[in-house]
């Protein structure tokens, strides 16, 4: 089978294609075809060297295609059937193994790039707006990356609970998207200085909560946007990771809460798959969640992928194709 591999930390050049052996699925594993990939920042932190992995390397964990073989003990999968999961053992590739625990069946009226790109940014939109900071009908919510995958679907579920959002992008034709998403105000970050926009739109009041996944840039910037005991949501780091900061500011201007993208996205239970993005994979098969999914590169091109998505040239969600 042809797949990634990565012998070394490293660029985007380290990301080859390789000629390896199909799997074979041992006890609770199931065997996939995959058949479309999702491409996270993640997996840029492993080709760097950021978080630790044992090498050689094929990265990626989520993933969508059809279930091609059964390792002992699988009784509620067959073969043939339609899949998706966030914790595929290395998704770059044709074939590739998952633990029958963490994988679920895809809805009826989705494609599998639908379903691979709604899996972890789904996920993460859910828990982000029903259990981290469950939004409500009259509560502000400021959100970074608004036209990425992630902002893109947690504006929508917020604007379906009743929130105001405020949305933070880099260029017109995003505020676009998110406005389509149902932003009430977007922010041109690259023009404005979005802490003094926010402090404008809320009348000096501030934000009921910050949901942040770029870090570095944005880390001070956001707890200054938050109203006297708001909520700071840190779900990533694509600036880089937060600076040291002082507890006792912290306090006088809000509350804080890390999500640890590698354990809350990927080291799932599967009854929390199936609440939390069952429901959501549900309302993209009946149109009721919009997936933006028109970056999609071969394989082969995992590299340029992993650099567009860096370098913020895409909106919504990019995927591979094997």
């Amino acid at each position: 089978m042809k797949a990634i591999h990565i012998h070394e930390t490293g660029g985007p050049e380290v990301l080859r294609l390789a000629e390896l052996p199909i799997p074979q699925p041992g006890p609770g594993q199931v065997l996939i075809r995959v058949e479309a990939v999702g491409v996270n920042f993640i997996e840029i932190y492993f080709r760097k060297g950021v978080y630790k992995a044992a090498l050689p390397l094929t990265p990626g964990s989520e993933a969508a295609g059809t279930v091609e073989a059964l390792g002992p003990g699988v009784t509620e999968f067959a073969a043939g059937d339609r899949v998706a999961s966030v914790s595929v053992l290395g998704s770059y590739a044709e074939y590739a193994l998952v633990p029958a625990t963490q994988l679920v069946n895809v809805p009826e009226g989705l494609t599998p790039e639908q379903a691979a790109a709604t899996m972890l940014q789904g996920m993460t939109a859910h828990y982000l707006s029903h259990s981290t900071f469950p939004l409500k009908a009259g509560d502000t919510a400021l959100v970074h990356a608004g036209a990425g995958g992630v902002g893109l679907l947690l504006t929508q579920m917020a604007s379906r609970l009743g929130a105001r959002v405020i949305s933070t992008v880099s260029t017109p034709a995003k505020a676009e998207l998110a406005r389509a998403a149902g932003a009430s105000e977007v922010i041109l970050y690259t023009e404005q200085d979005f802490v003094a926009e926010v402090k404008r739109l809320t009348g000096n009041k501030g934000v009921d909560v910050v949901y942040d996944s770029v870090g570095k840039t944005t880390f001070e910037g956001s707890l200054n946007c938050l109203r006297p005991r708001g909520l700071l949501v840190l779900f990533g780091a694509s600036s880089g990771p937060v600076p040291p900061f002082d507890l006792i500011q912290l306090s006088s201007k809000g509350s804080l809460f890390v999500t640890r993208p590698t354990l809350a996205h990927y080291v799932a239970t599967r009854a929390e798959l199936e609440g939390r993005s069952g429901d959501v994979l549900g309302w993209v098969a009946s149109g009721e969640l919009k997936l933006r999914t028109e970056f999609v590169y071969p394989l082969a091109e995992a590299a340029r992928a992993q650099t567009d998505l860096e370098a913020r040239q895409t909106t919504g969600k990019i995927l591979l194709k094997p």
